[in-house]
């Protein structure tokens, strides 16, 4: 059973474990969304709006958008933005794994704060009608602007509620190329948030990247209390990967150009112009 709309006090980690060893870790809080009670948010935090101006903003073109005439292509600049529900969604059932009518979407996000915002990952967790979990979709997020889905299915029975190894085929870290894979794990949310994403190359486990926190009940001033925490989060969040990224630049990190390995990259969605120049 999916948990009612919250927030999530989180610490970030990740280790790198070749060609050299680096790790950092810091904090942050995610807003975990109920798609079908947005408005609802709204009234409750009063900071919040969707698809309007406020301090912190849900839009739905900051995410999955499908073009609108149900080509399947990612949408073209300038169409209007269809609801990210309605996104996701759409890309379960291309994927073979649609949900029922009356399934529910919950999304773990950062959503813009004063008009900015930056998801290296996206979580939707997706429930039947039931309330029994059916599947996920990560959408990651680059620093171009791009993003790509993924979907993890459910794996009842096993270690993790949602669990997928994938090739990687997209370009998120200059020090990481992207013939890697992803290994997605993922457990439901309750009053813990585990979500652990690796990669591998070709000789095993490269990078190591977990998600952890505690749920914070949706309120204002639980909301307030949290800005105060952790101020201009989506601003502290891109600071730290060009941060990191310059780390290992300095540690002599192999460095990857966008450019070089196109073809590769499948399946983004906000292609950037060294991809729409490969098409």
């Amino acid at each position: 059973m999916d948990v009612t709309s919250c927030f999530y006090e989180c610490d970030v980690f990740h280790r790198r474990l070749r060609p050299k060893q680096h790790e950092f870790r810091y904090r942050v809080f995610y807003f975990y969304l109920d798609l079908d009670d947005l408005e609802q948010a709204a009234r409750t935090l009063k900071i919040f709006g969707v698809n309007r101006p406020n301090i912190y903003s849900l839009r739905d073109g900051d995410h999955l958008q499908y073009a609108a005439d149900g080509s399947g292509q990612p949408a073209p600049e300038g169409q209007k933005p269809r609801p990210v529900a309605d996104n996701v969604r759409e890309f379960l059932r291309r994927a073979g794994c649609p949900l029922d009518d009356g399934g529910s979407i919950s999304m773990l996000c950062f959503p813009r704060m004063l008009g900015y915002v930056f998801n290296p990952v996206t979580v939707y967790f997706c429930f039947r009608d039931d309330g029994s979990p059916h599947a996920s979709v990560v959408e990651v997020g680059n620093t171009f602007r791009e993003l790509k889905p993924f979907l993890v299915p459910n794996t009842p029975g096993e270690k993790c509620d949602f669990e997928a190894r994938l090739p990687k085929d997209y370009y998120v870290s200059p020090f990481s190329p992207v013939d890697l894979d992803f290994h997605f794990r993922f457990h439901l949310p309750d009053g813990r948030l585990r979500v652990f994403i690796d990669e591998y190359d070709t000789e095993g486990k490269i990078l190591i990247s977990t998600l952890t926190g505690r749920r914070r009940e949706l309120s204002f001033a639980n909301l307030l209390w949290l800005t105060a925490k952790f101020p201009f989060v989506t601003l502290k969040v891109i600071f730290l990967i060009h941060w990191q990224a310059l780390r290992l630049w300095l540690k002599k990190i192999p460095f990857f150009w966008k450019e070089t390995r196109a073809e590769n990259q499948r399946g983004v969605f906000r292609p950037h112009r060294s991809l729409k120049k490969k098409a």
